[in-house]
């Protein structure tokens, strides 16, 4: 996913529809009461269970003629111990908790003992590049130690959206990226097949990353495996409202809360986006009373929520805010 901030990390699925806080939303069939929001301090999200958003796994990008089988190696050490959780505490720890990104990924590196065993490679020096948010820098701070262990000098540079590092990558000036398997595959068919492109991205792992390989070799860019770790669209109730209520899943949401005194919250886009409002009514037949014009996964709408004035909002499944505890 990447761009200027993690809000832009996942423009791609974005949500939200015109209008001023309480807005009604599109015209809604449901019939039920709906369920009114519960203040709270935490957040949950609700799984997707019928798997509505698409797969961006966090995935290393590696220039092809820069690679080698250590290279790869020691960055599939990183995807093998990175989860979703683990994004989340990382970015907590950078994000709410203040510390860098080059202290955090230490500390993860050491916990998760990425660096025992790994094979040398041929060594020399490469670039290791990022996008300009916190949750990539991080990422990048990882890989550079994975391949610090495998015999490189590395550089962690900071290059800015994915406008700028991919032809980056390409070119060889930078060796390699963490990047979003869906948003990626989603990029790359734009320069690959133009405006008419189909696209490439599955809610199947999968079919994500076998289609991600076939554009990445038509650019020179290679793969390592994919992290189990996801930076989506995602959809978070108070810990109190999940209680209240019974709601783990958006089926349960859908189930339980279609109805007026829902709100859901997210940016103006989101009732007319596929991965947002939308997409909510199409695969899971829910219908909110009211939507709430806030922003993607931001303070606007994590604190909508967190006040009672949201039942349920658009986050980023990676957010350090969805930290336990």
């Amino acid at each position: 996913m990447a761009a200027t901030t993690t809000v832009a990390v996942v423009t791609l699925a974005g949500c939200g529809s015109a209008g001023s806080s309480g807005t009604e939303a599109p015209p809604s069939s449901a019939t039920g009461q709906g369920c009114a929001p519960a203040a709270g301090d935490t957040l949950v999200v609700l799984t997707d269970d019928k798997k509505l958003q698409n797969t961006d796994n966090v995935v290393p990008a590696i220039n092809k003629k820069a690679s080698s089988p250590q290279l790869i190696a020691a960055l599939d050490k990183v995807s093998a111990a990175l989860d979703t959780t683990k994004l989340i505490a990382l970015n907590k720890a950078v994000d709410i908790d203040r510390k860098t990104s080059k202290a955090a990924a230490q500390e993860f590196v050491t916990q998760n003992t990425i660096t025992d065993g790994i094979e040398k490679g041929p060594g020399g020096s490469i670039t290791v590049g990022t996008a300009n948010f916190s949750e990539n820098a991080t990422l990048g701070e990882i890989y550079g130690l994975a391949l610090t262990a495998a015999g490189y000098k590395v550089t962690v540079r900071q290059v800015g959206n994915r406008e700028l590092y991919e032809p980056a990558l390409e070119k060889g000036d930078i060796v390699v990226v963490p990047e979003y398997a869906a948003t990626l595959a989603t990029f790359l068919a734009g320069k690959v097949e133009g405006k008419d492109a189909k696209d490439p991205s599955s809610p199947e792992l999968d079919t994500t990353m076998t289609n991600l390989k076939a554009l990445g070799e038509k650019r020179g860019l290679v793969f390592g495996a994919a992290s189990a770790a996801q930076d989506q669209n995602a959809f978070a109730v108070t810990t109190a409202f999940a209680d209240k209520y019974g709601v783990k899943t958006l089926s349960d949401l859908a189930a339980k809360c279609s109805g007026a005194a829902t709100v859901l919250g997210g940016p103006p886009e989101c009732p007319q986006r596929p991965k947002c409002q939308q997409g909510l009514v199409d695969t899971y037949s829910f219908q909110a009373g009211k939507f709430s014009s806030l922003d993607a996964g931001g303070p606007l709408t994590k604190t909508g929520l967190k006040q009672g004035r949201v039942s349920v909002g658009l986050v980023f499944s990676s957010d350090g805010a969805l930290a336990a505890g």
